[in-house]
């Protein structure tokens, strides 16, 4: 079967996924994960594209993104992906290939998903057992969304700003959030859309996104997606 286009809209958060090739690892030192910061940060700005949340692991990265041009995403995900190959080869002595092949990415309903796919990133750490807690994981948007430090890659979609009307108390809400965590249900259809390319939202929002490209976007008995509240318990 051949492999889907990726789909990139303008103006729609995108959930992106960039592996390491055997899974091997893509950082090895905590110089590799700034250098990874700094590159998404500078391309973000260069290709106009808006990082709301982020984590980087040992063999992966996540991240959430707006892109405000059609083809901002992949020119940063292609500048960033090829410059750090560059520098990573360089600095552990090796050759060849790095990645995983090209990025996995889907578009996501801001309302249904736009929370509940931050608190996806900022768990991964808490789920593979690094750590007990997600601010205990400094590779990550955690930090910044509830006080911990200020992260010059971030740039706060217009829906976290609903969240309380001072800094403290939508600091508060998203500790809270990311405290209740994301049932099975959550975490598969953010993980299994992704990773196929599928959109991620109800049935309406795909219908509309379906009429802007050819390309098929939902898997044809896709049910009614599972939504987060502020509340939710695992």
């Amino acid at each position: 079967m051949a492999r889907l286009p990726r789909l990139t809209l303008p103006g729609y958060p995108h959930h992106i996924i960039q592996r390491g090739n055997n899974r091997q690892a893509i950082f090895a030192t905590k110089a590799d994960y700034e250098t990874m910061l700094d590159l998404l940060a500078e391309n973000a700005r260069k290709f106009d594209v808006a990082i709301h949340a982020y984590v980087l692991m040992s063999n992966h990265f996540h991240l959430l993104a707006t892109p405000h041009t059609a083809d901002g995403l992949p020119q940063m995900m292609q500048a960033v992906g090829r410059r750090y190959v560059r520098y990573f080869n360089d600095s552990q002595k090796r050759s060849g290939t790095l990645w995983e092949g090209r990025y996995k990415s889907t578009l996501i309903q801001t309302e249904r998903y736009l929370l509940a796919c931050m608190v996806y990133i900022d768990l991964n750490p808490v789920r593979a057992g690094l750590v007990g807690q997600a601010g205990d994981y400094p590779w990550s948007s955690y930090g910044h969304y509830t006080g911990l430090r200020s992260d010059k890659l971030i740039t706060p979609h217009p829906l976290v700003w609903e969240l309380g009307n001072t800094p403290f108390a939508r600091e508060a809400a998203y500790a809270e959030l990311v405290q209740g965590g994301l049932n099975l249900a959550q975490q598969a259809a953010l993980t299994d859309s992704v990773l196929r390319g599928w959109a991620l939202g109800e049935p309406d929002f795909v219908a509309e996104l379906q009429k802007r490209t050819q390309r098929r976007l939902a898997k044809i008995s896709a049910g009614r997606p599972v939504s987060i509240q502020k509340n939710t318990q695992n």
